[in-house]
């Protein structure tokens, strides 16, 4: 072992410390390793950032934004309540669809794709079900990693594999080829994810988290039936408030009786006039202003021409201690005469009300939602020191660009598919798409730059120099000579056994076609110096190069990590045993199939 070679196994022992504590963010520890690298003299500063124009960052860069295209289009949430309305809220049933239809895909398609295909879904699905995102995102990503061994061109880690056997003078590998072993480990990774892998997974990011996003909170509003409606006549159930909207009705007001039903009957006839009392997430409620016959009913009146102005703001403010309005309802606060602001909806943490906005005593905490002209908002925004509220931020009161839905699932789909049918690279596609969202401006530049999470593309970018300073230092050699040597003597299969963890582990700091493309040659040449068959070798490193489950690092895997509040130790508790059932099914398959 030379100086170098241990210098960077201390470099990546640090790194593992660091990740698996989370002591400091994980892109800041991928910085500090790419840092490291080049300080040490490891590797040099050109080789080093080349990680950062790779396929893998252009490749997530582009998904990144086409999400973002299909978001503020609205196919996002469009396909979301499809999904909805044939699994309902069987969390059980959503986690059996999602992960069928993810590892359907990644059959054909990158699990890179498939898993950007369905991470906007599952976000928005995990909203609607207040179920926590933590429970859906990782058996996204492991399902589509799963497939990435039952057809040559589930990934294209197969199709390098199968170039370094042609230069070895062998038949390449067949479509399905690798499929009798691809599709068990396929089948029981599943299973493993629903009935084991599930429990071990944590439940983080829940929607009742006070300081999480409050667009996630249920807040209580007013509904009001206009005349000419489309609703009138219709019964509660059929109005579609609960099924397109996702908003419960709590009760309702008729006439100048106003009978009130705490529950109102889902057979309940609408009239003209009536208000519901109901509640949703914020950009439910602020969907209602899309939909034609109804309108909010905010504090008293909205007919107020000066808030159809583009002036118009929408933000959130939560109540201070030592408020003028504590204790007070709206009403008697006058609150929109005083301040010029309506009052769309309020939230208060941990309670179900079932009163009107506007006869609800105000409490410390209460976040209520409001609209006005921008010059209104502004003069609350510096009231802060008199501690009436604290405005939490100015929302968008742009609506979903629905014409141009169309539009961004043409792009999204052409783009998929033009990689499939290798009429362009991946990497090339999604940025013929990106170039293409922007040109028919289904999301403007500045939005889809802010939906970017830079936090990955910085982990992906830095730990990619890792795996390059792996081969420039020798350090992958090493360990393949060093597995040659401890295994020689010994039964065939623990050679296997030694390679498949080899490429295991060298998976996940570098590319799996990097892993491979180390360790298969060392393989061949081992498998003929003993006279056994270097196919077999050559299959089970092309399913263990696959094998990206005890980090993050894999790129579908770093898709999730950020929107799903996971940590480094996450995967290593969930990702291992699942390792250990992809070794055991394929050390039986592989030389089964392949005889050494």
């Amino acid at each position: 072992m030379t100086l170098q070679i241990a210098l960077l196994f201390i470099i990546v022992a640090a790194a593992l410390i660091f990740f698996s504590t989370e002591w400091i963010p994980p892109d800041v520890v991928a910085l500090g390793v790419l840092l490291a690298l080049i300080l040490t003299g490891l590797l040099p500063p050109e080789k080093a950032f080349s990680g950062f124009g790779s396929d893998a960052v252009v490749m997530i860069f582009g998904l990144f934004v086409l999400t973002s295209a299909l978001s503020r289009t609205g196919v996002i949430d469009m396909a979301g309540r499809l999904i909805l309305r044939h699994v309902g809220a069987d969390e059980n049933r959503l986690l059996i669809v999602v992960m069928g239809s993810t590892a359907l895909l990644s059959t054909f398609i990158s699990n890179t794709a498939s898993t950007a295909f369905f991470l906007p879904l599952v976000l928005g699905i995990s909203e609607k079900l207040r179920v926590s995102a933590s429970r859906l995102l990782m058996p996204l990503a492991f399902s589509a990693v799963l497939a990435s061994s039952v057809t040559l061109i589930s990934t294209s880690t197969n199709i390098v594999i199968s170039g370094l056997l042609v230069q070895y003078k062998m038949e390449p590998m067949g479509m399905f080829e690798i499929t009798p072993v691809g599709l068990p480990i396929l089948i029981a990774g599943l299973i493993y994810m629903l009935v084991v892998g599930r429990r071990l997974m944590p439940v983080r990011g829940h929607p009742d988290d006070l300081i999480a996003d409050f667009g996630k909170r249920l807040y209580l509003t007013e509904l009001v039936i206009l005349p000419g409606s489309p609703l009138i006549g219709k019964t509660i159930s059929e109005s579609g408030l609960g099924r397109d909207l996702d908003l419960t009705v709590l009760w309702l007001v008729r006439g100048k009786e106003r009978h009130r039903y705490l529950v109102p009957k889902a057979q309940e006839i609408l009239e003209t006039g009536d208000e519901l009392l109901v509640e949703g997430k914020r950009e439910e409620i602020l969907k209602i202003k899309e939909k034609t016959g109804i309108e909010i009913k905010a504090d008293y009146k909205l007919s107020d021409p000066q808030f159809k102005t583009e002036e118009m703001s929408l933000v959130e403010a939560v109540l201070l201690p030592r408020s003028s309005l504590l204790g007070r309802t709206l009403k008697e606060a006058r609150f929109r005469h005083e301040y010029g602001v309506q009052v769309l909806a309020l939230y208060r943490h941990g309670e179900s009300l079932f009163r009107k906005i506007s006869e609800i005593p105000l409490r410390v905490g209460d976040v209520l939602l409001l609209q006005g002209h921008r010059s209104r908002i502004a003069r609350i925004s510096r009231m802060e020191r008199d501690n009436l509220l604290h405005v939490l931020g100015t929302l968008s009161l742009e609506p979903p660009n629905m014409r141009r839905a169309p539009i961004a699932i043409f792009i999204f789909v052409g783009a998929l598919a033009a990689s499939a049918f290798n009429l362009v690279s991946l990497p090339v596609a999604l940025l013929l798409g990106v170039f293409m969202a922007f040109l028919t401006r289904c999301v403007t530049p500045a939005r889809a730059y802010r939906d970017v999470e830079w936090r990955v593309l910085i982990l992906i970018g830095s730990m990619l120099g890792l795996g390059i300073a792996m081969q420039h230092t020798g350090a992958a050699q090493f360990l393949a000579e060093k597995i040659v040597a401890w295994t020689g003597e010994a039964h065939p299969v623990w050679l296997l056994t030694g390679f498949f963890f080899l490429a295991v582990v060298l998976t996940q700091p570098m590319s799996n076609q990097a892993a491979a493309i180390v360790v298969v040659p060392v393989a061949i040449q081992t498998a003929l110096h003993l006279g056994l068959n270097p196919r077999t070798f050559a299959m089970i490193i092309a399913v263990a190069a696959s094998t990206s489950y005890i980090t993050p690092l894999e790129p579908a895997c770093l898709m999730v990590y950020g929107p799903g509040g996971y940590r480094f130790t996450d995967f290593v508790k969930v990702g291992s045993l699942m390792t250990l059932i992809v070794y055991g099914i394929s050390i039986f398959l592989v030389p089964w199939v392949w005889p050494l």
